[in-house]
């Protein structure tokens, strides 16, 4: 049994507190104002959503983006290559107005410093639907930066969505660690907590716990923002190779 040295860390509702629902409400406003001239907000709200569980579910050996986008160009009229670049340009603009919906968490910024402190290695494990850019973008709305990361999905990088082991698998891979060495701290009682199943311990922040699924709760440990900070403060310095 090694040490523990790495922790991965889920962002939405994780490191950048929000409400999923409001969340999910301003990002799609925000995208029915950019993409106002080439279709009706609400289809293409419902052809991003249909889109993005497919990716989900997907199971091939391929990038997300690709899979994504090859279901969204079936499903649209026009020339999929400019929605993709208005995407490109919706993730610098329209997307920062939904910032708004979103919150700081002192106990998480300053467990991620204890933790970079201590000399543990952190990634980013965050379902992998969104581009890079948006991801840092969360990153800095939670009042951190993308470099306090080692490691961060995202749709163009992976090949794999929670609640998928290989999704953890393939993080494992990228970052080279093995299961023993990682704990995983998320809010989604599936999604984030199903890589126990791998032997990775687990951490679950229960101040903006998501369970839609209404699976049992199974996690090594459990409780809010400033329960964790205090476990952190807790745990060994990691010494030096």
């Amino acid at each position: 049994m090694k040490t523990i040295n790495t922790i991965l860390f889920d962002l939405d509702a994780t490191v950048l507190p929000m409400d999923m629902d409001t969340f999910v409400q301003k990002y799609f406003h925000e995208m029915a104002i950019h993409f106002h001239d080439l279709i009706d907000g609400r289809e293409l709200a419902k052809i991003v959503m249909t889109c993005t569980e497919i990716m989900v579910k997907n199971t091939e050996d391929r990038r997300n983006e690709a899979v994504f986008f090859e279901h969204f160009a079936k499903m649209i009229e026009g020339d999929v290559k400019v929605y993709q670049d208005r995407f490109d340009t919706f993730y610098d603009s329209g997307f920062l107005n939904a910032e708004a919906a979103t919150l700081k968490n002192e106990d998480m910024i300053k467990s991620i410093k204890l933790l970079k402190g201590k000399g543990y290695t952190l990634a980013l494990a965050t379902n992998p639907l969104f581009p890079m850019k948006a991801n840092h973008h969360r990153v800095r709305w939670a009042g951190l930066s993308p470099d306090d990361f080692s490691y961060i999905s995202s749709i163009e990088n992976n090949n794999y969505c929670k609640p998928q082991l290989d999704y953890y698998r393939e993080v494992l891979s990228a970052i080279g660690k093995t299961p023993d060495e990682c704990m995983m701290v998320g809010n989604d009682a599936l999604e984030d907590m199903i890589a126990g199943k791998l032997g990775i311990k687990t951490w679950l922040i229960e101040d903006h716990m998501l369970n839609k699924h209404g699976v049992e709760i199974q996690a090594d440990e459990r409780g809010s923002y400033a329960d964790f900070r205090a476990f952190v403060e807790r745990m060994p310095f990691i010494s030096g190779e």
